[in-house]
């Protein structure tokens, strides 16, 4: 759902339509624009020099996209492609100085959003080094389902987000409905026990 707090970004402006597959922007590029997703759902991912892909999220209706390389000024570090036709606003330097001057409420909201932001690449990295595969989906189905208890989701996009195999994940899955935690259907998974995912892992970490 489209968060109305980002609204002034959008005042003023005609936002562009992307299809699905095509490129918002691209790893190692120059950042010029933060991206605020009206509607639609887009891929936000590393590549290796090897070619090897590893999704960092699932953004959704309403999301900020590619801030943190926007206001540090470094090249990009990910890349990020529409899954669906998407309704994205690019916002430059200027545009945003003037929206949070004509709506200061709007500054501590996206420091927050900076912040998680932050954190969510350093959680990658925790996973990645240390995590089991069922840890890594748990926390994975936790922090993309945003405190609701339907994901919107398939295989192969869980498997991406957290670097295992869409075998893995079933197999992963299967064991989490056994227990009770969870129950799938095509393109989506209800978490039934929440409580029971977050004792799994570190509560900390979610």
């Amino acid at each position: 759902m489209r968060d109305p707090i980002w609204s002034p970004l959008a005042q003023g402006q005609s936002p562009r339509t992307y299809s699905p597959g095509q490129f918002i922007y691209h790893q190692a590029e120059e950042p010029k624009y933060l991206y605020y997703l009206l509607e639609g759902s887009v891929r936000s991912f590393i590549s290796s020099p090897e070619g090897a892909e590893r999704v960092l999220t699932i953004h959704r209706s309403g999301d900020l996209m590619g801030e943190a390389s926007f206001f540090d000024g470094y090249p990009r570090v990910s890349s990020a492609v529409a899954l669906t036709e998407c309704k994205v606003i690019s916002v430059d330097s200027p545009h945003l100085e003037a929206a949070l001057r004509a709506h200061p409420e709007m500054a501590v909201p996206m420091l927050r959003y900076l912040s998680h932001t932050i954190r969510e690449l350093s959680g990658h990295v925790d996973d990645i080094s240390f995590r089991p595969a069922e840890e890594r989906l748990a926390l994975a189905l936790l922090r993309q389902s945003e405190g609701k208890n339907t994901l919107h989701t398939t295989h192969e996009e869980l498997g991406a987000s957290v670097g295992v195999s869409r075998v893995t994940v079933s197999r992963v899955l299967s064991q989490f409905a056994r227990r009770g935690w969870v129950s799938t259907g095509y393109g989506e998974l209800t978490l039934l026990d929440r409580p029971a995912l977050e004792h799994f892992v570190q509560p900390d970490d979610i």
